[in-house]
């Protein structure tokens, strides 16, 4: 069983339980997320089984979704409601028309500064730990991207709203950022993540429903195929004659190539696939879509994945 498995997350569970119940349910090793979610966060949890692991690099890489739950008036040293409060705004009058000009102000590309319960690493320690030590140390500031927050509901304290952004976004640090700026401080409520790149919470399934499936024999149905994994990816397919050389990690020549799906420049990742069409790496493209057909004898793609 190769692929991926969409998971709803539930609460109070970390990652790494999720992955070390399926290990058991499954009874296999190789087995991965692909994108960690807090132990209080729900929804989608990306799993990748048996070869689709050499994969959760790819995945990472993908968008998210998120619905989120923010208090205002209260801020904690763990940025959501975990934590323990560290100031408290009180009588304070926030507008709805005010809170949607804010979200523009942190749409767009940003600079988040990660916070000290995070699983970031500074020295070969994770912040995490140097953070229940009481220590707290200067971080980086890193750039992330916020492609859109949506306001759908605002009652009291509360601000629910959904998110789309980049890798590597915390949603517990926007929500902290924002009560700054506001000037009453805030922290994450309560947090669900609806999307990952492709995979929808809607087709997500419960732990629960991984026994079931697997008991009853038709857990495969549910499971997305590698190629699958990698759609987004432009697609280069190769002639016959060459797909040994691919599974050899031997890189490819635009006389190798019998088709091209989608455009890339030199640098993007591009799938590859054999004649029949099944994904058998990934490569690196060495130039771009327009010079890759050309016809010139050196390579234009170098192969960075096997998968087969």
């Amino acid at each position: 069983m190769d692929g991926l498995l969409i998971i709803n997350k539930p609460k109070g569970w970390t990652s790494h339980d999720v992955v070390a119940k399926l290990r058991k349910i499954l009874s296999i090793q190789k087995i991965g997320h692909t994108g960690t979610l807090d132990p209080e966060a729900t929804g989608v949890l990306c799993v990748c089984i048996g070869k689709a692991t050499r994969l959760i690099q790819y995945t990472l890489e993908s968008e998210k979704e998120y619905r989120v739950t923010m208090r205002l008036g209260i801020a904690t040293d763990t940025l959501d409601a975990t934590g323990k409060v560290i100031k408290e705004t009180k009588d304070f009058s926030v507008t709805r028309e005010v809170i949607e000009e804010t979200f523009t102000k942190f749409t767009g590309r940003i600079s988040q500064i990660p916070p000290m319960y995070s699983a970031v690493k500074v020295g070969g320690t994770p912040l995490y730990r140097l953070a229940r030590q009481g220590k707290e140390i200067p971080r980086a500031p890193r750039e992330v991207s916020i492609r859109e927050i949506r306001l759908w509901e605002y009652s009291g304290d509360l601000v629910k709203f959904d998110v789309i952004c980049s890798k590597g976004t915390y949603v517990r640090t926007l929500c902290s950022d924002i009560g700054d700026y506001l000037g009453v401080g805030a922290h994450m409520y309560s947090l669900e993540r609806l999307r990952s790149g492709a995979f929808m919470i809607e087709n997500a399934l419960s732990i629960e429903d991984v026994e079931g499936l697997n008991q009853s024999g038709m857990l495969t149905t549910k499971v997305i195929g590698m190629d699958q994994m990698v759609a987004w990816m432009p697609s280069i397919r190769v002639k016959g004659l060459w797909e040994e050389g691919v599974r050899h990690g031997r890189g490819l020549t635009a006389e190798s190539i019998s088709g091209i799906e989608g455009n890339f420049h030199r640098g993007d990742k591009v799938r590859i696939a054999g004649s029949e069409g099944e994904v058998l790496s990934i490569g690196t493209a060495l130039c771009d879509s327009r010079e890759a057909l050309h016809g010139n004898k050196e390579k234009v793609f170098k192969i960075e994945k096997v998968l087969v």
